[in-house]
């Protein structure tokens, strides 16, 4: 299980994330949700130490994660992968050795550096890659291919970590709607084949609905909604969304899916 408590992240006067504390059971798929600046890519970016936590405290099967250093953070970074709206591939490199910079915890500094990579490392990169049908694109540099192909090495890459969980960060922002359908197919594909626990932040209600089975709204850096997709209703979602409300719902009716009636925003914490 993954426990966060009273997860506080400031930079300067700003509060990114204010006391976040939620926990999640293995083999979840999360959506977390909320306007452009709620709090949700800190929030992802803690979990993993990129960012670093000014209070509380991320708990993963009794391991303290921010008290982690040294080579025992440089693993927990492998076991829970982070996956970005930009890709962050290394665009002059093949989309092989992309997929085989997940295995860096796994092999010494000196085979990373000089690019020699274990048989079994190759053969788990090639796997990845084959069930995301890009195999066909392996020797093939990164920065030749689309932007939905890039996001699939990028997820091809967080799977050979073979991670606890995998930490989204927007994945589909920039893509077309049918990339965007392709990439949440592959994180839902590894969230129920592999048992990975999927932490995703998303702008689209309707992804976050059709896609995720729990939902954590955030606003101001708070997490003010959490409970299952049917439980936003549209009142919810106006509330949390604000001015950006128009642009991530569509027209379903006023009581949301299933027609479930739900505490205002915040109450649903109580």
């Amino acid at each position: 299980m993954l426990q966060v408590e009273g997860l506080t992240c400031r930079f300067g006067a700003k509060t990114a994330v204010d006391q976040a504390t939620f926990s999640v059971e293995r083999g979840g798929f999360i959506g977390v949700i909320g306007r452009s600046g709620a709090g949700k890519s800190t929030l992802l970016r803690s979990i993993n130490r990129l960012v670093e936590p000014s209070e509380g405290r991320v708990m993963f099967e009794g391991i303290d994660v921010t008290a982690l250093k040294g080579n025992d953070l440089r693993r927990w970074r492998a076991r829970s992968a982070m996956i970005f709206q930009q890709f962050n591939l290394v665009g002059r490199l093949d989309v092989l050795s992309n997929v085989l910079m997940g295995r860096l915890a796994e092999v010494s500094t000196w085979r990373s550096l000089l690019q020699i990579w274990p048989d079994k490392d190759k053969a788990i990169a090639i796997s990845a890659l084959e069930q995301f049908d890009m195999m066909a694109v392996a020797a093939q540099r990164a920065d030749s291919l689309s932007g939905g192909q890039q996001q699939r090495v990028a997820i091809a890459r967080a799977l050979v970590q073979e991670p606890d969980v995998i930490l989204a960060d927007e994945p589909i922002a920039s893509l077309d709607p049918r990339n965007t359908r392709i990439v949440m197919d592959a994180l839902l594909r590894i969230n129920k084949h592999f048992g990975i626990t999927v932490i995703c932040n998303l702008h689209s209600l309707d992804l976050a609905r059709t896609y995720c089975d729990r939902l954590l709204g955030m606003s101001a850096g708070r997490i003010v909604f959490d409970g299952v997709p049917a439980a936003l209703t549209d009142r919810i979602a106006r509330e949390l969304y604000d001015l950006e409300a128009g642009e991530v719902m569509g027209t379903s009716p006023e009581q949301g899916i299933d027609g479930v009636a739900v505490p205002a925003l915040g109450a649903a914490m109580a």
